[in-house]
């Protein structure tokens, strides 16, 4: 623009007939061009999002046109599920979504800090709610609080008690399932198995414990089943009190309700020495447990993906006033070492 004022300004003193530039001649074909903006490009969903999925997520609207601004209150960030998820969903909204304000946080594993986080989140005016609640019943007053002030609500890999706009994540029973099929195949029918359960009143805690019991067969016996909240150093102290009530040839597999957990019961099985008599199954396949499943010492875990950036273009549609299903699913994928060459870098 300075270039052109200066142009101008010398031609008025020039006392020439004409001080416009010569007319620049196209010809058919020749690119026009124009001021219009190129339209935005949305976040690819995750490999594990497929076809039900991904028609489910597929923004009609422009990302660019998305204005609005959503919250994301995850039950914790202490474990890698919770940290990854809350990084991608930044990640993605600032690349794709210039516009629209992401407001992030974690509820350090405890209700009462993200109930009261929400509510920060409402008086900072936001248009829509993700959550991945503590306790599913916990966290249900706040999100029908959400509700009445006119916020549509995303639950995000765990579910609350009451009606939302959408649920996405994998299937925590369907999970357990898979889990339980292999855990009896694995055995032969029969065998003595312990349990490392999630947080109590977590959804996956609750449906990951039925799919695994929906699939176990009649001749496995369950010895115990105790929560470790999750946590690798939980499940490590929860491990070696199994060990130390069941000796040697009593315990035959553990199943664990995610790979923190597995880990840490691995650590513990190898240090009783014990590692040869007991298979060990859990889910998620974090990137960490694939390394396990690959030298032997982890039997197979069920990938449990983490449904961002799904959960960011369900917002944007809702933002957008697009229709959503009540459930979008992720796939629930074994992982043995026969294919955990194949899984590696497209979990977290």
């Amino acid at each position: 623009m300075a270039l052109a004022l200066f142009g101008a300004a010398c031609g008025d003193d020039s006392g020439s007939e004409s001080s416009d530039p010569p007319a620049e001649e196209t010809t058919p074909g020749d690119p026009v061009e124009d001021d219009v903006d190129e339209p935005g490009v949305a976040p690819v969903p995750s490999p594990y999002c497929t076809d039900e999925c991904l028609a489910a997520v597929t923004l009609q609207a422009d990302p660019l046109s998305i204005e609005c601004t959503v919250g994301l209150s995850w039950n914790s960030a202490g474990h890698p599920f919770g940290a990854n998820a809350i990084s991608r969903s930044e990640d993605a909204a600032a690349e794709f979504f210039p516009n629209m304000t992401l407001i992030t946080g974690e509820g350090q594993g405890d209700s009462l800090t993200q109930v009261s986080q929400i509510e920060d989140l409402l008086v900072q005016g936001i248009d829509v709610l993700i959550i991945s609640p503590t306790d599913a019943a916990a966290l249900t007053p706040v999100v029908e609080q959400a509700k009445e002030q006119g916020v549509q609500v995303i639950a995000s890999d765990r579910n609350v008690d009451t009606d939302v706009a959408t649920y996405i994540g994998a299937d925590n029973v369907l999970a357990g399932e898979v889990a339980g099929t292999h855990i009896s195949d694995l055995l032969g029918g029969e065998g003595k198995l312990v349990v490392l359960q999630g947080s109590l009143g977590a959804s996956p805690t609750i449906d990951r414990q039925a799919g695994l019991l929906n699939t176990l067969a009649d001749g496995i016996e369950v010895l115990a089943d105790q929560t470790a909240n999750y946590d690798r150093a939980e499940g490590l102290v929860v491990m070696e009190d199994y060990l130390q009530r069941f000796g040697p040839g009593e315990i035959d597999a553990v199943f664990t309700h995610n790979d923190e957990m597995s880990l840490g019961a691995i650590q513990a099985i190898e240090e009783a020495g014990r590692a040869d008599e007991i298979a060990v199954v859990g889910i998620d396949a974090q990137e960490s447990a694939l390394d396990a499943v690959e030298d032997g010492s982890y039997a197979a875990t069920v990938v449990y993906a983490i449904p961002s950036p799904e959960h960011l273009l369900a917002a944007a549609k809702l933002c957008a006033g697009e229709s959503l299903p009540e459930r979008i699913v992720n796939a629930a994928v074994l992982v043995t070492a026969d294919n955990v060459d194949d899984i590696r870098g497209t979990t977290f």
